[in-house]
């Protein structure tokens, strides 16, 4: 019956599966294949590169944990710290010794361009001996009868083609003019250690560019120029590698004059003596060095942060004024020492680092520059008046910090902005009153410097190698 229920396909299947079986047990195949499942295995050689190979062991990487600036007590990156030394550390900076060139460096292996040198050199000594033998009386009496008499008009501030150079790469740490009338030149220092050389209104016989000349004494930021006034042929610099070199024109060499373990973070002279050299080293303390006896006199230390500026009151000698990181400018005199301390005679406190502070050219007004986004003027006996003006100070990291500069009298102050432009800070009326602006002007000006001896004359140094020039129509 069940057979009978299957269908033609169903039953057409068992036949097959019949007609198989008959045919396997005919053959024997069941029986050979469980003799051959019985059959012992016989091991084969493994090949070099077979997997059953002993892996060799992975070399383990090690875990790098990445810990922030916090955890490591590292404070944090901000712009007051950023000038010239990205990574701020708890303690100064130390330069190894091994690194260093402690010998004199011949000019010419320092030299940085293709063309020669020599009519440089020649022209910075023919300067040199000229001033000496005819100094520039007749100019500081024309600026003594400008503060008599007011300001120039701002707006005769002019800036030329001509007056525009690159003359170092990367940014410019420091800008100075050759305290001369005869010759219009300009040193500035970089964050390479170069040193380069501009005299205005020189060209490339080859390109028509502006001629400079460029030099290579250090290995870390310029933080100090000074040319002296008494003999242009000497100009001392300063650098974050410890060491204070000064350029010798008549020598063709750039001369050691100090070495330090630490960083020296600013550079200065009084004018009443030209046998020494003050600047700002390690942190917060203010070295005297006699350069007549070849070493350090005094040190003291007068911040708890390094010295940003050190400047020295031209009507009397003996005070000088500080900026420093801690966010205090002090006032000092040096003939009342301590040891190695003194006793501020004004302290000038703000929120954050002090960048700058400069005496008026009088010497009864002090202005300060900080990251508080504020400029600091301080007058009336004993600096005891004071106001604070707004100003964006906020450079970042990649141009150098903005320092207010007075100008030509005690009226106005000259700043960079971040719009690529010279605010000029009224000290009469506490305002911003104008600003310098130029389609000539590719970069932000943030270094400057006023000619000692020409009224109106301006340089502004930007981070980008480039100098401005203004002048008076």
């Amino acid at each position: 019956m069940a057979s009978q229920n299957l269908t033609d396909y169903e039953r057409k299947r068992l036949n097959n599966i019949r007609r198989n079986n008959e045919m396997m047990a005919a053959l024997k195949l069941h029986s050979k294949a469980t003799q051959l499942s019985k059959r012992p295995r016989v091991a084969t050689k493994s090949s070099p590169n077979s997997k059953s190979e002993k892996k060799k062991p992975k070399i383990e990487i090690p875990l790098v944990i990445r810990r922030s600036l916090r955890t490591r007590g590292i404070p944090p990156i901000t712009p007051d710290s950023v000038d010239s030394n990205p990574i701020p550390n708890k303690s100064p900076i130390k330069i190894e010794s091994s690194v260093k060139n402690l010998g004199p460096l011949a000019m010419s292996d320092t030299y940085d361009s293709t063309h020669s040198d020599m009519s440089f050199i020649e022209s910075i000594v023919g300067m040199a001996k000229k001033e000496t033998s005819n100094p520039s009386v007749g100019v500081i009496c024309d600026v003594e009868e400008n503060k008599k008499n007011g300001s120039f008009k701002l707006e005769s501030m002019s800036l030329e083609y001509e007056n525009i150079a690159r003359v170092v790469p990367g940014r410019i740490t420091d800008v100075r003019f050759f305290p001369s009338n005869s010759v219009r030149m300009i040193v500035v220092g970089n964050k390479f250690g170069n040193i380069g050389f501009w005299n205005i209104g020189d060209t490339d016989d080859t390109n028509g560019e502006p001629q400079v000349y460029l030099y290579h004494p250090h290995q870390a930021p310029i933080s100090g120029i000074f040319v002296q006034g008494n003999c242009l042929s000497k100009i001392y610099t300063s650098c974050y590698d410890g060491l204070i070199r000064v350029m010798d024109a008549e020598k063709e060499v750039f001369d050691l004059v100090f070495n330090s373990d630490e960083c020296i973070y600013s550079l200065s002279q009084s004018k009443s003596d030209s046998n020494c050299l003050y600047f700002g080293e390690g942190r917060g303390s203010l070295t005297l060095w006699d350069n007549r006896i070849g070493k350090s006199q005094s040190q003291w230390v007068l911040h708890e942060d390094r010295i940003n500026t050190i400047d020295f009151n031209c009507e009397n000698p003996h005070i000088v004024a500080t900026s420093s990181s801690d966010g205090t400018a002090c006032t000092w005199d040096l003939r009342y020492t301590d040891g190695d301390k003194m006793t501020a005679l004004k302290t000038f406190t703000h929120r954050r680092a002090l960048q700058s502070a400069y005496f008026s050219p009088s010497g009864h007004s002090l202005a300060t520059t900080s990251m508080d986004n504020k400029i600091g003027i301080y007058s009336g006996v004993n600096l005891e008046d004071s106001t604070s003006i707004y100003h964006d100070n906020q450079t970042g990291r990649w141009i150098s910090s903005f320092r207010a500069i007075w100008g030509w009298d005690d009226l106005y102050l000259y700043v960079g902005n971040m719009k690529r432009g010279v605010d000029v800070v009224s000290a009469i009326q506490n305002k911003q009153v104008t600003t310098l602006q130029s389609t000539y002007i590719s970069a932000i000006p943030c270094r400057f410097h006023a000619h000692p001896y020409e009224v109106g004359t301006l340089a502004g140094a930007t981070s980008g190698g480039q100098v401005y020039i203004w002048t008076l129509r």
